[in-house]
């Protein structure tokens, strides 16, 4: 590598997709704010009253020893970190609000869950689009069914009892995602599974993952993420069960 050229070109390179990619970030971030500013018209007073809030209290507090001006940066980075928390919640809010309801609404969020979750969505289902998913974590395997409640309570007791199985002592968790009493709203789903008690290692994850996975599925085909709005059920249903 004389002279040192193609470590150069090489840096020069990453350097150059680095900064394309961030660009496309900052895109995609004004994109969804110009699309929930269009739909959510109290979202610029929200993210105002949130950006002004932290300046005015760290400015009257330091005021009095005499600091205002100098801590004033740390009462803008305030301001900045709460507005965009706030556009954050709001998004995430209207998000789930147009997903709620619709099938594979469930499954899309589970995908969308940070930390080590093992995802297998529908690993049992029906023709009707009612399906259960099955997710591996610290607290075990949580079983998460959406759809016609009447079906489902079933479809969850079949797996859970397969299951069990081959689960051996690991802690085996039901969730109905849906907004009646008893259930879990789509919204909550992901911070619901977060504060499970933490049960099993990652070693055991593995174990437990590799046993359900030769377990295989009994699930029709299901969308991969909610079906959009205005869908006809049937042809969905005809396509379900072709495959």
């Amino acid at each position: 590598m004389a002279g040192g050229k193609p470590d150069k070109a090489a840096k020069k390179e990453a350097k150059l997709a680095k900064r394309a990619a961030s660009r496309a970030r900052y895109k995609q971030i004004w994109e969804a704010f110009k699309m929930q500013r269009r739909e959510d018209k109290a979202l610029i007073p929200w993210m105002l009253g949130a950006f002004l809030v932290p300046i005015v209290v760290v400015f009257v507090v330091t005021l009095f020893f005499g600091l205002e001006w100098i801590t004033l940066p740390v009462g803008i980075a305030l301001g900045l970190l709460a507005a965009v928390s706030i556009f954050g919640r709001r998004v995430q809010k209207n998000v789930y609000g147009k997903a709620d309801g619709q099938p594979g609404a469930a499954g899309w969020a589970l995908d969308n869950m940070r930390g080590q979750w093992r995802v297998a969505q529908g690993v049992a289902g029906t023709t009707h689009l009612d399906a259960v998913h099955r997710v591996i974590g610290r607290p075990g395997v949580i079983l998460v069914a959406e759809g016609a409640p009447h079906r489902v309570k079933g479809l969850l007791a079949q797996e859970k009892k397969r299951i069990a199985r081959v689960a051996g002592t690991t802690p085996i968790y039901d969730i109905i995602v849906g907004n009646e009493e008893g259930q879990i709203p789509l919204d909550k789903l992901q911070r619901h599974m977060m504060k499970l008690p933490r049960n099993i290692s990652g070693d055991q994850m593995d174990n437990i993952e590799k046993r359900l996975d030769a377990l295989g599925s009994r699930a029709q085909a299901m969308p991969k993420g909610p079906m959009p709005a205005g869908a006809k059920m049937r042809s969905v249903q005809r396509t379900a069960r072709r495959r």
